[in-house]
């Protein structure tokens, strides 16, 4: 069976990034953060999504 990467929450999400949970919402809802999906009631992200999130964020950044 193949390992699967950790799963974070939302709440780790804003930790990491250092913003407040309600801009995790927020960006969900207008769909402008990483993709995340539902498992059950909550909400999860995989790291290497969340990665390549930044990633384009930053090459987006440069290029305006």
């Amino acid at each position: 069976m193949q390992h699967l990467e950790p799963l974070i929450s939302s709440q780790d999400l804003a930790d990491y990034l250092n913003v407040p949970i309600a801009t995790i919402y927020a960006w969900r809802y207008r769909r402008q953060g990483p993709p995340g999906f539902r498992v059950g009631r909550h909400v999860r992200f995989q790291w290497s999504d969340v990665e390549r999130w930044i990633e384009d964020r930053i090459a987006q950044t440069c290029h305006t």
